[in-house]
């Protein structure tokens, strides 16, 4: 079978759509597949085209058997409303221009975000006649509402009809949570059109390890409890809590916990510049890291933040760096609520925080202090319900059912992951 992906963000970009869709699309080549992926250039967060790229009209690389074709965008930073737009807007034509060139493919999948990723593969569909699944990773437009880039308008009811269009375009859609597949229930969504494959680890990567303590101190952690927030600093995530955390800290006299926020996005400058104006010396804002320096980052903090803003949209997201945090032991001060926290507390991973709550965050720190060790049992509840093998196979295993024709399968791949489950089933 030939799968052709179509998404906005590809490695070496470090972000979850990037990561979810290296992951399953290398494991469909190894099970004998044909993968073709339609990208941009390397450039998120910040707009900047990675060191040795250039953003060509089309250029053609082959990363781990797929065939990775990446096509020319507007560039713009993971901020502001219409640099972003002809971003997304300019990627969606040249990606339609890309893919109908291609010859015998089976089935076209299209990831959000973005919006317009997903209509990129509904003008392939109606383009081609190829069938088409989608795959939804965000409520859009309604998010870009929740977190204030947008006010209602007549610009946001032409979106909404749009994403209506867009849903009803699908031959199959695949949420990555429970709560997304609600809310297209909430938009009349047949429920027997949705599938929801969450996202996962790649458990061979993410070990329990230990701490570096070059990286302690190169961020100024020696001695200290460490908090880290690793991920894109954005509107919807809602950083001005640690900002407040620390300087509560402060006067009560406490030098001893220092947090880290790592990673790049639209708010990152404007909270750095806060933290400095405000003497909030227990703060280190670390830019982005490489791909291979995240494992090293995660063991060394004492607890990772995962935080997005107390909305009830952002109820129904599961950040996919949870699996991950996991993965490692690593214990989680959970800001998100809904499903993910009551993954993380079933998983005896972590404890629950108040979005937006300073003191909540305060309170967590001081109990993890106290007891890390009853919140480093992640990694056993992730490995059963959250390996990437098995999601990976699962969503093949949807697109061979329901849209790609039939082939000869290949057995090795889950012959493996069925050996791999006998053993631990045993132990």
């Amino acid at each position: 079978m030939h799968i052709l992906f179509l998404t906005h963000y590809f490695p070496p970009e470090v972000n979850a759509p990037a990561s979810r869709t290296f992951e399953h699309c290398s494991r469909w080549v190894q099970a004998g597949h044909q993968v073709t992926v339609i990208t941009c250039v390397p450039n998120c967060p910040t707009g900047v085209v990675f060191d040795g790229y250039r953003n060509a009209w089309r250029s053609e690389e082959t990363v781990a058997g797929i065939r990775v074709i990446r096509v020319w965008s507007w560039l713009s930073a993971n901020k502001g409303f219409l640099g972003r737009i002809l971003n997304f807007v300019s990627y969606m034509l040249t990606a339609v221009w890309a893919a109908i060139r291609l010859r015998k493919v089976d089935v076209v999948v299209a990831t959000s975000p973005q919006f317009f990723c997903g209509w990129a593969g509904v003008l392939c569909h109606w383009i081609r006649r190829w069938p088409f699944v989608l795959e939804i990773r965000d409520i859009w437009p309604e998010s870009i509402v929740t977190v204030g880039a947008m006010r209602r308008s007549w610009t946001i009811r032409v979106l909404e009809w749009l994403e209506l269009r867009m849903y009803a375009a699908a031959q199959f859609i695949v949420t990555v949570g429970d709560g997304y597949r609600d809310q297209l229930l909430l938009r009349k969504v047949p429920l027997a059109k949705m599938a929801v494959i969450p996202n996962g680890v790649d458990l061979c990567r993410f070990q329990p390890r230990e701490r570096d303590p070059a990286v302690r101190r190169e961020w100024g952690g020696t001695g200290k409890f460490v908090c880290a927030y690793v991920g894109t600093i954005g509107m919807a995530h809602g950083l001005e809590v640690v900002l407040e955390a620390a300087d509560q800290l402060r006067k009560q006299g406490r030098d001893d916990v220092h947090f880290w926020i790592v990673g790049d996005g639209a708010e990152r400058a404007s909270l750095e510049r806060e933290a400095a104006g405000r003497g909030l010396t227990s703060i280190r804002f670390t830019g982005l890291v490489s791909k291979d320096r995240v494992e090293d980052v995660l063991a060394s903090c004492d607890a990772c933040l995962v935080h997005l803003r107390g909305t009830e949209l952002f109820g129904t997201v599961i950040p996919s760096k949870v699996f991950e945090i996991m993965a490692m032991n690593v214990p989680i001060i959970m800001g998100v609520r809904g499903q993910a926290q009551e993954i993380v507390l079933h998983g005896a991973a972590g404890i629950p925080m108040t979005p937006d709550d300073p003191q909540s965050l305060i309170d967590c720190v001081r109990e993890i202090q106290k007891q890390r060790c009853r919140f480093t049992n992640g990694r056993e509840h992730v490995a059963q319900h959250f390996d990437r093998d098995h999601l990976a196979a699962r969503m093949l295993h949807l697109l061979e059912r329901h849209v790609g024709p039939e082939v000869e399968a290949v057995p090795l791949p889950a012959l493996q992951i069925a050996e791999r489950d006998s053993g631990r089933k045993a132990a």
